[in-house]
């Protein structure tokens, strides 16, 4: 089901459960544009909270995921020259937490293909999701210092918890380009696929979590999140809380009598999709 995002700049289709979200601007590395973003902040709100959706594969058209922001149009913004610093940070501020923000705070699963190039903003777009999956001939930076900038979208925290302090302040500094697979050596991305079977192994790996126990999956990201900042004490009471939640579902009791009688489990969203 191809889904209307107001603008061609963004493409968004809806199958197996899946939200396939595509930066559809291969001419310019799809780099986004002020109709772009909107509208994706628009379809990660809306794709979050449809019932339908159990899992969103974020990716680019053509040989690139996200060169980040449009840089010919950052010193022809006339409209923006006329706001206080004041205001133009409060401007950013909701426009990055709609974006990555969301993406950090959503409960269903996510996943970043990235065809190509994924720098700036892009990256931080592909750190914000869950898993990231590469094709081989995909290469990432931060790129802010190269342009006279220090970061947004969160990239600074998103990029510390991915691959830690040391190797993100490297890669904040230098603003280096990084092929596919040291990206997978630090652990940047999940695994490296080749170039013309990321489509299909990304979309693959999508609908498998996205017809997955959804209550399951929602509590994990909730214990996966707090490991980072509290102890192992509170860690250990909250799972039990959770894990006795999903117990409690027809989830799990699928999967207790899938277990049984030696056949895969049918999840409740993936009989809701299929019937």
């Amino acid at each position: 089901m191809d889904i209307d995002t107001g603008t061609t700049e963004l493409l968004c289709t809806i199958k197996d459960g899946v939200a396939v979200i595509t930066l559809n601007r291969p001419e310019a590395r799809n780099a986004l544009s002020d109709q772009m973003r909107p509208a994706l902040r628009a379809q990660i709100k809306e794709r979050g909270a449809d019932p339908e959706v159990g899992a969103l594969l974020i990716t680019g058209a053509g040989s690139a995921f996200c060169s980040g922001g449009d840089v010919k149009g950052m010193g022809d913004r006339s409209a923006k020259k006329d706001m206080s610093v004041e205001e133009r940070v409060a401007e950013l501020k909701w426009q990055h937490a709609a974006v990555t923000g969301a993406l950090v705070g959503l409960r269903k699963p996510t996943i970043a293909a990235l065809p190509g190039a994924a720098a700036g903003a892009g990256l931080a777009i592909a750190l914000a999701c869950d898993i990231r999956i590469a094709a081989a001939s995909a290469v990432v930076s931060t790129g802010y210092a190269k342009i006279g900038l220090s970061g947004d979208y969160g990239i600074a925290w998103l990029l510390t918890r991915t691959v830690g302090p040391t190797r993100a302040r490297e890669l904040m500094l230098t603003a280096e380009r990084v092929d596919a697979g040291r990206c997978e050596r630090i652990g940047l991305v999940n695994r490296v696929v080749p170039n013309d079977r990321l489509r299909e192994e990304a979309f693959a790996f999508a609908r498998s979590l996205a017809q997955g126990p959804r209550a399951a999956l929602h509590s994990i990201k909730d214990n996966l999140d707090e490991a980072l900042h509290i102890d192992h004490a509170t860690a250990i009471e909250r799972e039990a809380e959770r894990l006795v939640r999903c117990m409690r579902t027809e989830d799990h009791k699928e999967a207790v009598r899938a277990f049984v009688e030696k056949r895969p489990p049918r999840f409740q969203a993936g009989e809701r999709r299929h019937s």
